[in-house]
């Protein structure tokens, strides 16, 4: 009864996040609050989003870490290495994605240094967007399943991890559509959403 009640206040707080967090980053709500403060505050948002995005997660982890958390199991050597440089294969990729999408405006301090700089920014279909629409994500997925250790509530964060990379690239796409139109939806036919395939298509 213990391990359930754990798992449902885990889910359920998971779940409050990820629709704050979708709300937060939906194009209305930005519409809205542009037509607020002006675009002049606006260039901030972004930074201070994900900064809120990550204290906001934290007490997740703390939840993790402090409610009954058994082991579920542990892979033994020689392939909890192989999984461990698969995870970081997993980090590099994800950190050369990064600064092919350009580091300074994921983040958001690009739009606090730069005036000129703004939300939108060109489509970007190198690199790993080649092979995948969003290969943060699947780096992502990579790294956390890759883990040679695994406790419950650890379980319980990486299907809800995953779920969220799931839909949030479905709703994410959904504004990329809104924004560059046709152009957006011809790369959706070319390249697969979360997986890439084995060879590239023409």
């Amino acid at each position: 009864m213990t391990l359930l009640l754990n798992s449902l206040i885990l889910t359920f707080y998971f779940i409050v996040y990820g629709l704050v967090h979708s709300w937060l980053a939906s194009l209305s709500f930005k519409q809205w609050l542009r037509e607020q403060l002006g675009d002049d505050l606006m260039r901030g948002y972004r930074l201070s989003y994900n900064i809120f995005a990550l204290i906001s997660l934290l007490p997740f982890f703390i939840l993790q870490a402090t409610l009954t958390n058994p082991k579920l199991y542990t892979i033994p050597s020689p392939w909890r290495w192989l999984m461990v440089m698969g995870q970081l294969l997993a980090l590099i990729g994800a950190t050369i994605t990064l600064w092919q999408t350009g580091a300074g405006h994921f983040l958001g301090i690009s739009q606090v240094i730069k005036a000129a700089v703004t939300e939108n920014t060109p489509l970007n279909i190198s690199g790993f967007y080649r092979w995948v629409r969003h290969p943060l994500y699947f780096f992502g997925l990579l790294f956390i399943w890759l883990s040679p250790v695994m406790y419950l509530n650890q379980l319980i964060g990486y299907l809800l991890f995953s779920l969220y990379f799931y839909f949030g690239s479905i709703y994410e796409e959904r504004k990329l559509v809104t924004e560059f139109g046709e152009l957006y939806q011809n790369y959706q036919q070319e390249v697969p959403r979360l997986f890439p395939y084995l060879t590239k298509k023409s």
